[in-house]
């Protein structure tokens, strides 16, 4: 079976199996969902109402088809709070955890692989040890905190942020860049101290390889030893850290969002379980679990172009 048939498959599958997982969690909870929802001074009317809108008084395997059909036509059925459409409201604040997420990415990227090979080349120098010191630093403080830090220094002290004053990217791309910079930093800093650790540790291992013998026995210079062969070969394992990082980053950002008082996903869950509205939790659950799925099928088609090796397999 051919390689990308065989991650298909599997990516089916575990969407199956968070389906399933989803459904089967919200369901084996103790209590009765609808007497949560209204309150011990709840009627047996109004209860038999709210269970009949949220089809708990039907035999499971019913439930189960219909909350099936539902997934497959990405129907998660009406908000309890808000009356609307769980995936109108998802899609509403979606934008603004995903740009989040992915500017995280982005300065983690373009920040880490540089101090990455800035560190291997320089194992055991001054430059080194301060970048190790930092990414201790980084890894021992955690985003909320280093977001409310951000807030006092830049927005507080300095004044070159405001806070509270999230600009939509269809409005003014530039302001809306800014009002996401701050928290996009908070998050970003934990994932750029880990990917420098693994970067420099994956590139020190291939140095002692005998094709890096090999090229330098050529004449090739240094640079185009690291960058062109090292490089390539060292961004294996962290592209697998980088794709498992952007999940993290999506569960962070629901965190650092309600430091920052962003419009995302972050706020509407808490809403949602606040308020034990059980379609709005059961809808961002299902979708969040969805993205990290379709991120780590991308990260494993990715092995096929940084190792040929894997596509001969």
């Amino acid at each position: 079976m051919p390689y990308l048939v065989r991650r298909i498959l599997t990516l089916l599958l575990t969407v199956l199996f968070v389906v399933l997982l989803t459904f089967s969690v919200f369901r084996i909870i103790p209590g009765n969902p609808a007497l949560t929802i209204l309150g011990p001074e709840a009627s047996d009317e109004q209860i038999a109402l709210l269970e009949a809108k949220l089809g708990t008084d039907r035999p499971l395997p019913e439930q189960f088809a219909s909350w099936m059909r539902g997934v497959a036509g990405l129907d998660f059925g009406d908000s309890l709070r808000f009356s609307e459409p769980v995936l109108h409201l998802i899609g509403s604040r979606f934008p603004v955890t995903l740009s989040l997420a992915l500017l995280a990415l982005l300065l983690t990227t373009v920040t880490a692989i540089p101090l990455g090979i800035a560190a291997a080349r320089s194992k055991g120098k001054a430059v080194d040890i301060i970048i190790s010191i930092g990414s201790q630093i980084g890894l021992a403080i955690p985003s909320f905190w280093m977001g409310i830090i951000l807030i006092l220094l830049f927005a507080l002290t300095l004044k070159w942020f405001s806070v509270s004053a999230y600009v939509p990217w269809s409005e003014n791309p530039l302001l809306a860049f800014k009002s996401l910079l701050l928290p996009s930093v908070a998050l970003a800093l934990p994932q750029i101290a880990i990917v420098v650790r693994y970067l420099r540790t994956t590139m020190l291992e291939q140095l002692h390889l005998d094709y890096v013998r090999t090229a330098r026995s050529k004449g090739l210079k240094e640079s185009t030893v690291y960058y062109k062969h090292v490089l390539k070969n060292a961004l294996l394992p962290v592209v697998t850290i980088v794709g498992i990082n952007f999940g993290e980053l999506l569960a962070g950002s629901l965190v650092v969002e309600q430091v920052f008082t962003l419009p995302g996903l972050g706020g509407l869950l808490i809403t949602g379980i606040g308020n034990r509205d059980y379609p709005l939790v059961q809808g961002m659950v299902l979708m969040i679990a969805f993205i990290v799925i379709t991120t780590n099928f991308i990260v494993d088609l990715s092995y096929r172009w940084l190792d040929p090796k894997i596509r001969l397999k």
